[in-house]
């Protein structure tokens, strides 16, 4: 079977448009490339970071820098996490991050807003 062969990309994810999103603004790539199914997300993490869950995604969150108190709550259970910490989040889990802290997450399938989803207050 002859595959083509599609070429490499390299972005500057400091680069892209910052989009407001629940955890505070993202720079989002690689939602064009059919060869991957996913998208990557420079996320700059705030205090106002809101409590959200996906029906349809799976994130890893990769801690790049964090404040000494930062944490990662999950259904309800706080975690520490420190520089380099990586966290897998399944579908329905409810989560946020919480204190600043700045992040990559790798969105697995290509990332759309509509499953970005709040419970009522």
């Amino acid at each position: 079977m002859n595959r083509a062969k599609t070429a490499p990309q390299l972005v500057d994810l400091t680069a892209l448009p910052a989009v407001p999103c629940p955890c505070g603004t993202a720079r989002r790539a690689f939602a064009d490339r059919p060869e991957f199914p996913g998208t990557v997300h420079l996320t700059q993490i705030t205090q106002s970071a809101r409590t959200h869950y996906h029906n349809e995604h799976v994130e890893v969150y990769i801690v790049l820098e964090c404040e000494s108190d930062a944490a990662i709550e999950l259904d309800g259970v706080l975690h520490p996490v420190r520089p380099l910490t990586a966290i897998l989040i399944p579908t329905g889990v409810r989560h946020r991050a919480v204190g600043e802290m700045k992040t990559v997450i790798i969105s697995t399938p290509n990332f759309d807003a509509s499953d970005e989803h709040f419970d009522p207050q």
